[in-house]
């Protein structure tokens, strides 16, 4: 629940940066979770009201979904603009999945550091090997 609170809170439009599959699998599993308690609230209960504040919430979480995917494509090293792969029928969706559950670039890339703190640049002493 803390990966969808803070995806919420702290990344909402944040489109820079790497996501985990972690981070990106536990917002999706808490996002799921909630679509489909909502549409059994609002199919139990018909009530306008309750389906149109549904939609809204909706609406407001559509930003950071599409920010985690952008954030967990950079982390593999693939541009953001990928994520525009959704709108290809049947086959972007399945590329997205494939992609999504790859493991982090090692190290940094063109995007950030790795988000597991694995893999980074070594850090320098300012001192030459041939000094130490």
């Amino acid at each position: 629940m803390s990966w969808f609170i803070k995806a919420i809170t702290q990344n909402y439009a944040n489109f820079s940066g790497r996501a985990s599959r972690a981070e990106y699998w536990y917002f999706m599993l808490f996002y799921g979770i909630f679509n489909v308690v909502g549409e059994m609230v609002t199919q139990a209960s018909q009530d306008p009201a309750i389906v149109i504040i549904f939609l809204i919430i909706l609406l407001g979480l559509l930003i950071p979904t599409i920010s985690i995917g952008v954030r967990r494509l950079h982390d593999i090293g693939k541009s953001g603009w990928f994520w525009f792969f959704t709108f290809i029928p049947c086959v972007g969706g399945l590329i997205l999945l494939i992609w999504a559950i790859e493991d982090s670039q090692p190290g940094d890339n063109q995007y950030g550091p790795n988000p597991k703190g694995i893999g980074g640049l070594a850090p320098q002493t300012g001192k030459t090997e041939a000094e130490e």
